[in-house]
């Protein structure tokens, strides 16, 4: 069938909206925030716009980030929020949902007759089967029904290219699955944003830049971006043909251009973000005492980003915050992050001033709430998980394996991702029996197994969706040949270069050991004549056939040795290598038991 014209999504909703689309950079148009005081609703009495309305309104602003698929609730960690008391203790909730995401959402708009949905990015991409399988179809489909208004990209909309990401938000079958139903997927209600995503070619955003909500009189602009860094933790196939650019540069631009078409208030969706000192989701990082709050690449660019934007949400960390970092006029400003797998949602209160068109940053206010599961259930998403879970059960309910009791994914070094490393090796090994060792990116392990019973399923069993949930990438099981000087260096790139301030460990298959001295900085970390396989030293002159999968073969995560190895060979994807090791050393009798993790010495 012929695609969708591409022009904005089109709906019949219950806001009113307008949507502008980006053109080239303009000139700059001075004007910095409006101070207002913080109490600006108390003047609504006395100052009236030109529409008879009160000068100062109050627009609601919804916003999450990191869904990943998430559609059904998310098992152990993944499903779990801290609360910070007022003692200082904490406690645990089991949140997330979307069901629960839906209710709580429609329940909150019912206080504001003003009300936004957005988002930043990674709604789609590793994720659990249910929506994976289908290539993320269910997930646009539950998000029209969540009357999302508008996202940036994240990373992870790239897993399977642009092309792909397009036809998510335009619609259409899979170019090589076809139609799942009967009936043709209409694709995203709401518009996805990437300013900063260009065209190799035509060096033009791929997808819209900017989009505007309007409603009556009131209208605030959204910027898109994604980190910059994405062609370092996505497939080389992934971002084909695409330049990334910086999302400072790249939200100053088209700042200007919305100031230029009049729209002075403006809202920065960022899939980059930083991480709070705590990680409880109502954590005050605006507390006195509590230092700066929150730390990484996000607090630079909310430094750097022009005082045009009003709030940022952010994402990419999967952290909660809503804080305050001051705008290079020195200016408090928001900026929030809901977590991810949609266990939170960021409720943040903007005040137009009709006056001047802009927001009165000073009465600004934001929290973080919590996606309990103790509310009714969105009848329209248990309708819909019911129909997908319908057509995924007959693959996601095959049995795969067992396990003895919970491998988790957590830690420097995961049980989980040591398993996967056997698993390659192992996959390796079949491909051919030269094969040495294998490494597996702490990226790609996307869960834990759970020994507890899920659904009918017996204690114990892993099914093909929890294996997906684990891995749901679809990388190759590569081989190549490195010298013992290059797999040296590998490991040493775990902990220099792009990754020296925040590690990328590595999880070797069993044999490979090694010491990882923390103690130290840089590539020192890495004790060279620690690393021995099956107690043998590495000889820096030897070759050594190494399996990895094939987003760390092409050099991912800033692995760029791992990129020059030779004698390629491509085997099966990573989920069927995982499959054939669990059916191969597992049965309901003799469970295979978590991997004792103890491969990487680790000094601190």
């Amino acid at each position: 069938m012929p695609a969708k014209s591409q022009q904005p999504p089109h709906r019949s909703r219950r806001r009113t909206q307008l949507v502008l689309t980006g053109a080239a950079s303009l000139a700059t148009v001075g004007a910095l925030v409006a101070a207002l005081p913080t109490t600006a609703s108390a003047h609504e009495n006395k100052h009236k716009g030109d529409h008879g309305h009160s000068r100062y309104q109050d627009v609601q602003l919804l916003s999450f980030n990191d869904l990943h698929g998430n559609l059904e609730p998310p098992s152990g960690s993944s499903g779990r929020v801290t609360h910070l008391n007022e003692d200082g203790t904490t406690q645990t909730i089991n949140a997330g949902g979307v069901e629960y995401l839906a209710t709580h959402l429609r329940e909150a708009r019912k206080s504001s007759k003003y009300s936004i949905t957005a988002a930043a990015g990674d709604m789609v991409g590793a994720s659990p089967l249910i929506s994976g399988l289908f290539h993320d179809e269910p997930t646009i489909e539950a998000l029209n029904k969540l009357d999302l208004d508008v996202t940036s990209v994240g990373n992870h909309e790239f897993d399977e290219g642009s092309a792909e990401l397009k036809r998510l938000q335009y619609g259409g079958c899979h170019k090589t699955d076809g139609c799942y139903t009967d009936k043709k997927f209409k694709g995203a209600d709401f518009p996805y944003l990437a300013a900063n995503v260009l065209n190799e070619k035509t060096r033009k955003p791929i997808l819209k830049p900017y989009w505007v909500w309007k409603k009556k009189d009131v209208k605030i602009g959204f910027i898109g971006v994604t980190l910059e860094d994405t062609p370092g933790v996505v497939s080389a196939e992934g971002v084909k043909g695409l330049k990334f650019k910086d999302e400072v540069e790249t939200i100053n631009k088209y700042a200007r251009e919305l100031q230029r078409k009049g729209v002075k208030s403006i809202v920065a969706l960022i899939h980059e973000g930083g991480a709070p000192a705590s990680t409880a989701y109502n954590y005050d990082c605006d507390s006195p005492g509590a230092g700066d709050g929150i730390s990484g690449p996000i607090v630079d660019i909310a430094k750097n980003v022009t005082p045009q934007v009003d709030a940022l949400v952010t994402g990419h960390t999967h952290q909660a915050y809503a804080c305050t970092i001051n705008d290079p006029a020195g200016k408090p400003r928001t900026v929030t992050s809901a977590a991810s797998f949609g266990r939170l949602y960021t409720d943040t209160t903007l005040t137009y001033d009709r006056r001047t068109g802009d927001l009165a940053r000073t009465a600004v206010k934001s929290a973080n709430h919590v996606v309990t599961r103790d509310v009714a259930k969105a009848a329209d998403m248990t309708a819909l998980i019911g129909k997908w879970n319908t057509l995924a059960a007959p693959i996601g309910n095959r049995a795969i394996g067992y396990i003895s009791a919970d491998i988790p994914s957590t830690g420097t070094e995961s049980p989980m991702g040591d398993l996967i490393a056997d698993a390659q090796l192992a996959h390796g090994k079949q491909l051919d029996p030269e094969t040495d060792l294998a490494l597996m990116n702490p990226g790609g392990v996307r869960a834990g197994l759970t020994y507890a019973a899920q659904g009918s399923e017996g204690d114990g069993v892993v099914t093909y969706a929890e294996g997906f949930t684990v891995q749901p990438f679809s990388n190759t099981v590569n081989l190549q040949d490195l010298t013992g000087a290059q797999l040296i260096q590998v490991l040493k790139e775990q902990v220099s270069g792009v990754n020296e301030s925040a590690p990328k460990v590595l999880l070797p298959s069993a044999g490979l050991t090694y010491t990882l001295d923390m103690t130290k900085t840089g590539a020192d970390r890495v004790l060279a004549d620690s690393v021995k396989l099956n107690g043998t030293p590495i000889d820096p002159s030897a070759t050594y056939r190494v399996a990895t999968n094939s987003f760390l073969a092409g050099g991912g995560d800033g692995f760029t040795t791992l990129g020059q190895g030779t004698n390629d060979l491509v085997g099966s994807d990573d989920l069927t290598a995982l499959e054939q090791y669990l059916t191969a050393n597992s049965s309901p009798t003799t469970p295979i038991a978590p991997p004792a993790a103890n491969r990487i010495t680790i000094v601190s």
